[in-house]
């Protein structure tokens, strides 16, 4: 119970829901009979907005996108709620979504609903549920990249998704993408030589996929749910908003940047969302060694996914700074991300 109330916080009072409002809405469109709603907060992420509701007794989640302006195609709850709907058939760790609103008037954004998983996510510090040996955060280092490849081998078609994005020239949209939402939610200037810098050789040595698979897109260790019974059993993968199909490797790149391992300076400590209190993990060498083993991809240009995924993790996180310095939201956890979006960018200019 412990890691629930740490999990589950009260709604934070500038993202409040009516309640009232959504309790009637829900009566209709879930066709349930019950008498009371109530509302608590997760307490992680970012980004998107995370609600428990409590209908008498039956337990949802509820998703919606983040207060303030937003970018096009960004926290799209649509496609969030297609793909969890859909995916699940072959791929049970994404919860199954039952229901989406695009009436905006309820809550004031489009939302979807879904269903309740029950287990512990790893964030900043490991739960009571695992002692944090080597061999321990091996075993479940190396899980995590099962859940990854198994992701990476579904057939898209055979779940519904394979009209999902537009996977033809997806890297060089995604830069292009990145590099532009960037420009908008910028104004450090500091930074923009080593931007330029980046930016150039990512295009000049631009890599071709070898294959098209259902990417996540932001899949990494707080994304993940684990089992209060089995530690080492994954219960749900969330955060599906930017799900597409693509280059598998752009996942890839992407969670290497949330890594941690021995080699690693102070400033991988302000980037990794991994407890640091043992860094006893698997090197991102022996990481993407053992993913391409199960995938049976080719991964010698990793380097350059690994680059990329910095540069888009830096926007990301620009993106929530520039709404947090125009008082949009009111989170003092986002007071850092200058700090944190300055040391991704010389990672990436660092991996060549």
């Amino acid at each position: 119970m412990a890691h629930i109330e740490q999990e589950l916080i009260d709604v934070r009072k500038d993202e409040q829901l009516d309640l009232e409002r959504l309790r009637q809405y829900l009566k209709n469109v879930l066709k349930l009979e019950f008498n009371n709603l109530t509302s608590l907060q997760f307490s992680g992420g970012h980004a998107n907005l995370t609600y428990l509701l409590k209908l008498d007794e039956r337990e949802y989640v509820l998703r919606r996108p983040p207060l303030g302006p937003v970018a096009p195609s960004s926290h799209d709850m649509y496609r969030e709620h297609r793909v969890q709907s859909s995916l699940n058939t072959l791929f049970p760790l994404a919860p199954k979504s039952l229901y989406f609103c695009d009436e905006e008037t309820i809550i004031g954004s489009k939302f979807h609903i879904i269903e309740r998983r029950n287990g512990f996510v790893i964030r900043k510090q490991f739960e009571p549920y695992i002692s944090p040996t080597k061999d321990n955060l091996r075993k479940i280092s190396f899980k995590i990249i099962d859940v990854l490849s198994n992701l990476h081998k579904i057939n898209p078609d055979e779940v519904g998704l394979g009209d999902l994005g537009k996977p033809e020239g997806f890297v060089l949209r995604q830069l292009n993408g990145w590099e532009e939402r960037w420009k908008k939610s910028t104004d450090n200037m500091v930074l923009k030589s080593k931007f330029d810098k980046l930016i150039s050789y990512l295009r000049s040595t631009l890599p071709q996929p070898q294959t098209v698979s259902i990417l996540h897109n932001d899949f990494k260790l707080d994304n993940i749910m684990w089992s209060n019974v089995d530690p080492f059993d994954t219960i749900a993968v969330f955060d599906w908003d930017m799900c597409t199909r693509g280059d598998p490797l752009m996942d890839l790149g992407h969670m290497l940047n949330y890594w941690i391992d021995e080699t690693d300076n102070e400033d991988c400590k302000l980037i990794t969302s991994m407890p640091v209190d043992k860094i006893l993990y698997p090197t991102r060498k022996e990481i993407v060694d053992y993913y391409s083993k199960k995938t049976g991809f080719n991964v010698e240009n990793i380097n350059w996914y690994y680059a990329f995924g910095a540069f888009k993790l830096a926007v990301i996180l620009q993106q929530i700074f520039y709404r947090y310095k125009k008082g949009q939201t009111q989170d003092e956890r986002f007071s850092n991300f200058g700090k944190r979006i300055d040391a991704l960018i010389n990672r990436a200019n660092n991996v060549f």
